[in-house]
């Protein structure tokens, strides 16, 4: 099944009377989906359990067209756990085989990536990946990287630990090269550390097979995101389902505002406490007298605060220029492969 339909499936009248609904009140801009159950699914009809990965894809090129349907721009799957590499060796290679072909069918999408304006993004430690799906995925992410009106994201070989532990990486090492000071680093500077630093948070958050966990999927990003919790088994998912899970972040829509503004305003505050705090401290490292006026002091504040913006955007773009240089250097190995 493609990864896009090639043309819109038609929608039942009362298909079209819900999502004109829900599309009344405030929809998520971006859904996180965990999308389990493939295995149960398989058992459960006496299949393989390849064939119950494969209706697992096929609900997500669906749940895609539902997506976009309903305004969701962005959508955040958790395809490939790296707790699953330690799954049989034969399931594995099962899934691994199934990344493969799916990926090089993305790549035989072209037109319908770039009709649907689609940026693919995988995320997660893709140096575990073996290289021919790395050099596919590379190609994937490369030629949809500048495409804008959707966002879908594939966390492979992804989970929140080790994101953040490479997260932790990049810090200490912009420390260590003297990017940034230990001072600069904060929860905003964590965060745009992440895989997923170039995307917002998720909005909701929809798990299904009736688990009530996050597996170690996006811990970080949801701590202030509806969570749904659904009872069917994925490729037993449907349009219903997502209605419910949308209705549901509705209901929920101004407590989830209301905690994310307090957290920002409590965020802001602690940082113009850490900039005044490192102020007093250089002034009083540097023994020059410390009883300035308040004006002057706040001042010394300000310019703090501007040289602090200063070297996290230098390091941001060296991370941005790392995270390119990744990319290009798989794209480089499979054509020098190639030409030989």
């Amino acid at each position: 099944m493609s990864w896009f339909p090639e043309k819109k499936t038609s929608k039942s009248w009362i298909h079209q009377m819900c999502t004109k609904i829900l599309k009344t009140g405030p929809v998520p801009k971006h859904v996180a989906i965990i999308m389990d159950g493939n295995r149960r699914f398989a058992k459960k009809n006496s299949m393989e359990r390849a064939e119950g990965h494969l209706k697992g894809f096929d609900k997500l090129a669906e749940t895609l067209e539902w997506c976009l349907d309903l305004g969701i721009t962005e959508v955040t799957v958790y395809a490939f756990s790296i707790e699953n590499f330690k799954r049989s060796k034969e399931e594995v290679g099962c899934l691994m085989e199934i990344a493969r072909q799916k990926f090089a069918r993305l790549m035989q999408e072209r037109e319908l990536i770039q009709k649907h304006e689609v940026c693919v993004r995988v995320l997660g430690n893709l140096s575990l990946l073996p290289p021919d799906i790395q050099q596919v995925v590379a190609e994937a992410v490369d030629f949809s990287k500048n495409n804008t009106r959707a966002i879908l994201n594939v966390c492979f070989a992804y989970t929140s630990r080790d994101e953040i532990c490479a997260g932790m990486r990049e810090l200490a090492e912009g420390v260590s090269n003297g990017l940034i000071r230990t001072s600069d680093i904060s929860e905003d500077l964590l965060d745009n550390c992440l895989y997923t630093r170039k995307s917002k948070d998720p909005d909701l958050l929809i798990r299904t097979s009736g688990e009530v966990r996050l597996s170690d999927f996006l811990l970080w990003q949801t701590a202030y995101s509806c969570l749904a919790f659904v009872s069917v088994l994925w490729p037993e998912f449907s349009i219903w389902h997502l209605y419910s899970g949308v209705l549901h972040y509705q209901k929920n829509y101004q407590a989830l505002q209301d905690a994310k503004e307090k957290n920002d305003s409590e965020k802001e505050r602690r940082q113009r406490e850490s900039d005044y705090e490192n102020v007093l401290k250089e002034i009083k490292q540097s023994g020059v007298d410390s009883n300035e006026d308040i004006v002057s002091l706040q001042h010394r504040v300000q310019q703090y605060a501007k040289d602090r913006e200063t070297r996290i955007r230098r390091f941001l773009l060296h991370l941005d220029h790392k995270h390119e240089l990744f990319f290009e250097n798989i794209l480089h190995q499979n054509q020098t492969l190639t030409a030989k």
